[in-house]
């Protein structure tokens, strides 16, 4: 019997669903057939796959160790047949739709420039560009949702291939009418504006300042950047974030830039990809040369 793309697409459904009568609805087969694919593919490897807990079926050690490998196979088909059918080259490996996960700064203010610039490049090109907080940027990848993912504060999850794209400055910024000039002791006492647990910002903020004010006396937060910089431009407190989210309200004058003796801030932003999901060209064109 030879290993077959639906009985690893039955076994996927599966274990995502956890009984062959759910994974047979996700997929329109019926029960028996969704029953028999999994036989068959246990037969193969000559070991259950699943527990069977009451009518649940789950995962055992050999079915964890088959999931992910299952799992990008399948999306790598799905991705050459979807390319064959739109009349692509797969000898080229040139993509015609890319599928990106990005944390709301880089998604946001990074990225639609350079989507900007590859479209003009291949006009024919699709890019589907999601955006989340970091948390949801790496569940994106390790579901192999999307091509690859790009946040902007470290990756914690294992498995993953995570690498440096490129460097974020931060700067410090309040209300217009703020005072210019802050010393250590007025930014420890100040309120400061921060993200949700789980964003990259707030991760990466929190490593650039609490080594110099030691902790915050007063914060406020907030679920994503443009509420923080509307809550700074209302005088709410101060805010670090990249220099690239902030250059319409700088050039508005509603925003300043804070002197402070702290040294320049920056952050990296990281490139996070699942192993099981191919580089494509489109990709470097998009990020430039981060395949490594």
């Amino acid at each position: 019997m030879r290993l077959t793309l639906r009985q690893l697409q039955v076994f996927v459904a599966i274990a995502d669903q956890g009984s062959t009568t759910a994974a047979g609805q996700a997929i329109a087969l019926s029960q028996s057939a969704s029953s028999a694919a999994l036989q068959e593919l246990e037969a193969h490897f000559g070991t259950p796959l699943f527990d069977r807990i009451g009518r649940r079926l789950a995962l055992n050690g050999h079915g964890r160790a088959l999931l992910e490998p299952a799992r990008a196979l399948l999306v790598n088909a799905a991705d050459l047949e979807r390319q064959l059918a739109a009349g692509g080259d797969p000898s080229q490996g040139a993509p015609l739709r890319l599928v990106l996960a990005a944390s709301t700064t880089i998604g946001n203010y990074l990225l639609p420039p350079r989507i900007a610039q590859l479209l003009r490049q291949a006009p024919q090109a699709e890019v589907d560009l999601r955006i989340d907080n970091s948390a949801g940027v790496v569940a994106a990848v390790q579901r192999l949702d999307v091509d690859a993912g790009l946040i902007e504060g470290p990756c914690h999850e294992r498995g993953l291939q995570v690498t440096a794209w490129q460097q974020d400055p931060l700067v410090i910024v309040a209300a217009a009418d703020a005072p210019p000039r802050w010393s250590l002791d007025e930014l420890r006492a100040a309120r400061w504006l921060l993200r949700e647990p789980g964003s990259g910002t707030r991760e990466a903020v929190e490593q650039a300042l609490l080594p110099h004010l030691r902790g915050f006396a007063q914060t406020l937060q907030l679920g994503n950047t443009e509420a923080i910089k509307q809550a700074a431009i209302a005088g709410l407190g101060l805010a670090c974030l990249s220099r690239h989210a902030l250059e319409e309200p700088l050039a508005l004058g509603r925003l300043r830039i804070l002197e402070t003796p702290l040294p320049a801030l920056h952050r990296t932003l990281w490139l996070v990809r699942h192993p099981g999901k191919r580089w494509l060209p489109g990709l470097q064109a998009l990020l430039g040369d981060v395949s490594g």
